[in-house]
């Protein structure tokens, strides 16, 4: 790093990710974050109170991710079905894209989201929020039934958690997985109609 480039707490996340990718998360470091920026590993700890405050950001920048992508889906202004099979779509398919595109990453995701679990619950309320957004328009819409949105926007996470729990990352290479996902997300889609 250069010495006239500011230390943001976003430039260590992005430098600690590299980190960890390399080095993975039993042996990555403060010190070796720091390293890598070129600073003490005290002005991380500026930023990041401790390694485990560093370990949750990281997460939480990562999970964030598909929250962002999703949230575009859910703020269209457009038939609340077809944004809700497009919101499942888009979660699977980033998901396995984690999965597949990276794969030292992820398995130190799997770690690290183990590890926080308070990074992974508001990342899956995130997640069931954009959902119950998406069921509240269709019920509104006169689409869905559903007595509480809330309620079933929590199912329907459930229901597909096949396609976006990555503890299912080995099966979603398996031939005819999209098949099978379609198939599911027809079923629910079927029961939410009026």
């Amino acid at each position: 790093m250069a010495t006239t480039e500011i230390l943001t707490a976003e430039r260590i996340l992005e430098v600690t990710e590299e980190v960890l990718r390399r080095h993975g998360p039993a042996k990555a470091t403060v010190v070796d974050v720091a390293r890598a920026l070129g600073v003490s590993h005290g002005s991380v700890y500026r930023h990041f109170r401790t390694k485990a405050a560093l370990r949750e950001a990281v997460t939480k920048r990562w999970l964030d991710r598909t929250s962002a992508v999703l949230e575009g889906i859910v703020a269209q202004d457009r038939d609340p079905e077809a944004r809700l099979r497009d919101w499942l779509a888009a979660l699977f398919t980033a998901k396995r894209r984690k999965a597949g595109d990276d794969p030292e990453l992820f398995a130190t995701y799997m770690v690290l989201t183990g590890e926080s679990g308070e990074a992974v619950g508001e990342h899956i309320d995130a997640l069931t929020g954009q959902l119950t957004t998406i069921v509240r328009s269709g019920v509104d819409a006169g689409t869905f039934a559903a007595a509480d949105p809330a309620v079933t926007a929590r199912a329907l996470f459930q229901a597909t958690d096949r396609y976006h729990d990555p503890c299912h990352a080995r099966e979603w290479e398996q031939p005819g997985i999209e098949g099978e996902f379609a198939a599911v997300v027809d079923l629910v889609v079927r029961g939410l109609r009026v």
